[in-house]
């Protein structure tokens, strides 16, 4: 089977020095809902996670729980691995999206982005809903670079890539 994005295709939208290491990544429209929804495919899918709460770390809450805090506290975030040695870090800003991000230089070459693929097919998938990445600094619901459409079911570029 061949893979839904090629490397060779795309690779430049996944160069940590010219898109930024850490591009942005979202499903927007969402609910606290989804978030538990998110929650519950982490644990189900049986990947590794650490949930933290500054810098201390705790036992996951339910979504309703982490997506309430004081103003002067630090936003909670959920780090997920879904591949030994691919983080992703979700953070806990809005009930309305889901934010999160990637290390760049953990996606290099076919494997690594069909396991990238992968993890937002089971995300956007599992929520019915969009899954969008942009530059870092970028919005990712404004001027998205690729994503999953929960209509086909895959990963495709989605702009033409902002680099030469």
């Amino acid at each position: 089977m061949a893979p839904e994005l090629g490397w060779d295709d795309v690779q430049e939208l996944f160069d940590p020095y010219s898109m930024g290491s850490l591009p942005d990544l979202c499903v927007p429209g969402t609910t606290a809902r989804d978030w538990q929804a998110l929650l519950d495919l982490v644990v189900a899918s049986g990947w590794r996670f650490e949930y933290s709460e500054g810098d201390t770390v705790v036992p996951l809450p339910a979504a309703a729980t982490a997506l309430v805090r004081d103003p002067d506290e630090e936003c909670p975030d959920l780090r997920v691995w879904p591949a030994a040695g691919m983080l992703m870090i979700f953070r806990f800003w809005s009930a309305e999206e889901i934010d999160f991000d990637v290390d760049l230089r953990e996606i290099q070459g076919q494997e690594r982005l069909d396991e990238f693929c992968a993890f937002l097919r089971a995300v956007g998938g599992h929520l019915g809903k969009p899954v969008l990445m942009s530059h870092e600094g970028g919005n990712p619901a404004q001027h998205p670079l690729l994503g999953y459409s929960p209509e086909t079911g895959q990963v495709t570029v989605l702009t033409p890539p902002l680099v030469s």
